[in-house]
């Protein structure tokens, strides 16, 4: 069995300590991620899901307990060092899509790259789009200009761009309609093929259904942690959709 890449131990999160107003948003989970794993946090609005997904992201700070990754405790280790940890093992995708707007699709993907020492970011950034599947022709446009499925393709070939070891997706199909909710979906199960290890977090079963793991959170705690012995295949959801409309752009 594959290692595990991370640990969380008694993870808890209180949120206005000592305000009166006392929130727990994390009640002491314990879990581990696997390498190559694909696995779903699912939970209603509200359930902790993404708080959780924060603390196990290198985020935030869990208020007790420990988190490992790669076995090296992390949970209290000074801000600067976290920071290059997160940058060097991990990748976000956030349903807001969070690109610059004045900056093209290849200079968004370049970010995570112009404060490191890796030399040829525009040919890594061209890499990773087109790892993703964005159209050569498209690498140019700005945000403003692409489809709401275009600027996620974007923002995850920013996620993977620095070859990250796990790739956390927060509610990322939340701003999508259905068919570019599949293909994000069948992207990210290729980029897990590939070996990618992957976290989605989301509120939606048929979403969740897609991944090798589910882990359910209500209230702050794992109510339930199992095997998906059949993941659905977002490729062949996509072959009973509609054709998809051609825009006058696209031609």
């Amino acid at each position: 069995m594959d290692r595990p890449v991370v640990q969380a131990r008694g993870i808890t999160k209180l949120y206005g300590q000592g305000t009166g107003t006392e929130v727990t948003a994390v009640r002491d989970v314990s879990l581990e991620i696997r390498k190559g794993e694909f696995v779903a946090l699912i939970g209603a609005s509200g359930s902790g899901k993404s708080t959780l997904m924060h603390i196990l992201g290198c985020l935030d700070r869990p208020t007790s307990g420990t988190l490992l990754l790669d076995d090296v405790e992390v949970s209290q280790i000074p801000d600067e060092e976290l920071a290059r940890i997160r940058n060097r093992k991990i990748g976000f995708v956030f349903q807001m899509f969070n690109l610059l707007p004045r900056a093209s699709a290849q200079e968004n993907v370049e970010l995570p790259l112009i404060y490191s020492d890796r030399p040829h970011i525009a040919q890594l950034a061209r890499q990773a789009l087109d790892a993703v599947g964005l159209a050569a022709d498209r690498t140019h446009h700005h945000p403003g200009e692409l489809s709401g499925g275009q600027q996620q393709r974007v923002a995850v070939a920013r996620a993977i761009v620095n070859d990250p070891e796990i790739l956390y997706a927060d509610e990322p199909t939340g701003n999508l309609d259905t068919r570019s909710s599949y293909e994000l979906i069948a992207l990210f199960q290729k980029l897990n093929q590939q070996g990618r290890t992957i976290v989605l977090v989301t509120h939606e079963s048929d979403i969740a259904e897609h991944a090798r793991r589910i882990i359910r959170i209500a209230d702050g705690r794992v109510t339930s942690d199992s095997v998906n012995e059949r993941p659905r295949d977002a490729e062949q959801g996509l072959k009973g959709l509609p054709a998809p409309e051609v825009r006058s752009e696209d031609k």
